[in-house]
């Protein structure tokens, strides 16, 4: 399990995400499993990345709680109906923190 983020990582992954796009969209149809495979590959490659979360507000809280138990990446930010999440590749990391 990944060790939590310290206040400083998190705001660093923060400005990171301004220039994201959403890599992943969660439509009518839910967290499905393919859904879910598409995700890991992304944080797999990325290490941070913004999906977007097509369902009222209720809805979208479940979805990033979920996603975050299910893949073992924590939630960076939560604006409106887009997420981003961070899970560090311990294989070859990406992301460098200052």
């Amino acid at each position: 399990m990944m060790q939590k983020l310290t206040a400083r990582q998190k705001s660093h992954l923060k400005s990171l995400c301004h220039s994201l796009k959403p890599v992943v969209i969660v439509g009518q149809k839910g967290l499905q499993e393919n859904v879910l495979n598409e995700i890991e590959l992304a944080l797999d490659h990325h290490e941070l990345i913004k999906i977007k979360l097509g369902a009222d507000r209720e809805t979208r809280k479940q979805f990033i709680s979920d996603i975050g138990a299910r893949t073992g990446a924590e939630v960076v930010q939560s604006i409106g109906q887009t997420a981003s999440f961070y899970r560090r590749n311990s294989e070859a990391p990406v992301i460098r923190f200052p």
